[in-house]
């Protein structure tokens, strides 16, 4: 077995069988997919948005802080400074530029020319960005002495170090803006503003209810649909085994309303149509029943010894096939009601019975079988079984278990068994295998038509097998459910 086929056999053997709980488990892949691809797509969306506009608000602010500088006077400037500073931005005066060099990227150039045209006073704009959320450049770092990694404010000379720039020192560098007063000190800001993480919690707290909600209305629209058809599955399955069936009734979808109607016609229509044709079998069997007496009486008139014998034997074997036809008959058209049999207790007193009559009938019983159905007429076709078993085979063993939801029985004789293709004929009423069979045991070709029909009834099937060296096996399968 290769790979492919292993993951296909666990896929099968996880995959829910029913309708209800293959429309949940699609419904809800869809949903998390489609979940997971937007938050694919949109994560960063909102984290850029937020990115840009606190850079657009710290930019603004350090031009209007720029130009009240230069009009504050010395003993005021820190105090300012201090006041605009927060934890994501420091604004400090030194001699010293914090971004060295202007920016080289067109978004850094176009920063530095915008802030130029709002500055009054013409002052350098040096603009360094660091870091832009992915879409941006890439990160750029200064290299200390032994080769680390580190940002650029930690090489702001000490002495000109404001304190609270210590608070963003050890965050990852964001953006590096300087402006060159016009005394020629540079105003420096540091920014290390990092948006808030990703707020997934009302993310999954939206996909569980939308999923919550979904397995909710499925489960009822499903349930309103599959009830009604579990109960004609149900009344299907035992009106296929010859039980009577009161007309359902009409609810789900109209869909499902037509199907059970239609299901409730062919029900009705089946029914009257078999026991129409039981009756018409019953009342020509039961009216041959007149001639053939009369027909006997008068062969007792003739005088042709040899012809009259002929005519009697003749006619006593279409009384046999007429009465065995309307005893038939009758049996169909009494509507036995199923009931919970054991299945055991039936085949041992069957056994039991060819025993006391002087014939070889052997018993195997894998365990306690127990199933609902019409029991005279299932002992009955397994009473033809056997006696046909014993009859034409010297001998039976039957064999009875139950595996994978099915009864299996079957009936073993001793004989020489069955020509290969004429296994199906015999099943055909009146049909006698001359060359097999001897005729003087008797039969008159019913036994097994009558075992088939009744096997029928409920819902199962029957097969004649020969064996490898000699002898035949009936095997019967019931369904148990």
């Amino acid at each position: 077995m290769t790979a492919v086929d292993h993951m296909r056999r666990i896929f099968g053997y996880l995959w829910p069988r029913s309708l209800a709980s293959q429309l949940i488990v699609l419904l809800l892949a869809a949903i998390f997919f489609a979940q997971a691809l937007s938050i694919w797509i949109f994560h960063d969306e909102r984290r850029i948005a937020l990115v840009a506009a606190a850079r657009d608000n710290l930019l603004a602010r350090a031009v209007s802080i720029a130009e009240l500088l230069e009009d504050t006077p010395l003993p005021l400037q820190s105090r300012i400074l201090e006041a605009s500073s927060s934890r994501f931005a420091v604004f400090w005066l030194g001699e010293t530029p914090l971004a060295r060099d202007p920016g080289q990227s067109r978004f850094e150039q176009r920063l530095q020319g915008i802030l130029s045209k709002r500055l009054q006073h013409d002052q350098t704009v040096h603009v360094n960005i660091h870091a832009d959320e992915k879409r941006g450049p890439k990160v750029r770092r200064t290299k200390d002495n032994d080769g680390d990694g580190s940002y650029s404010w930690r090489y702001v000379p000490k002495n000109e170090r404001p304190p609270n720039l210590r608070k963003i020192m050890n965050k990852p560098e964001d953006l590096s803006l300087s402006i060159r007063m016009t005394d020629g000190r540079w105003l420096n800001v540091a920014t290390s503003y990092r948006p808030p993480p990703g707020a997934y919690i009302p993310l999954l707290v939206q996909l569980g209810l939308t999923a919550v909600l979904t397995v909710l209305i499925i489960g009822f629209a499903v349930r309103r649909v599959t009830r009604p058809l579990k109960t004609l599955s149900v009344s299907a399955e035992k009106f296929g085994r010859g039980e009577e069936q009161e007309p359902l009734q009409l609810s789900g979808p109209r869909e499902v309303q037509a199907l059970t109607s239609s299901f409730n016609n062919m029900q009705d229509r089946l029914t009257r149509f078999v026991k129409d044709r039981t009756r018409m079998l019953a009342a020509i069997s039961h009216d041959l029943r007149t001639p053939i007496t009369s027909l006997r009486i008068r062969a007792e008139f003739i005088d042709d010894e040899e012809n009259r014998e002929k005519m009697i034997e003749t006619l006593d074997e279409m009384a046999t096939m007429t009465e065995a036809t309307l005893r038939f008959a009758r049996d169909e058209a009494h509507a036995e009601g199923a009931e919970e049999t054991d299945l055991g207790a039936m085949l041992e007193g069957l056994a039991g019975d060819q025993k006391d009559l002087g014939h070889d009938c052997g018993l195997n019983l894998e365990k306690d079988v127990t199933f609902t159905c019409r029991p005279i007429a299932l002992k009955r076709a397994l009473r033809n079984l056997i006696e046909n078993g014993i009859r034409y085979g010297g001998g039976v063993s039957i064999f009875a278990a139950t595996t994978n939801g099915e009864v299996i029985i079957r009936v073993s004789d001793k004989g020489p068994g069955i020509p290969e293709d004429r296994l199906k004929d015999v099943f055909e009423p009146f049909v006698r295998l001359e060359e097999s069979r001897n005729e003087e045991t008797g039969g008159i070709g019913l036994g097994l038509a009558i075992a088939r029909s009744i096997i029928h009834a409920h819902g199962g099937t029957i097969t004649l097998k020969n064996g490898t060296a000699s002898g035949l096996t009936a095997e019967v399968r019931l369904p148990t459910r």
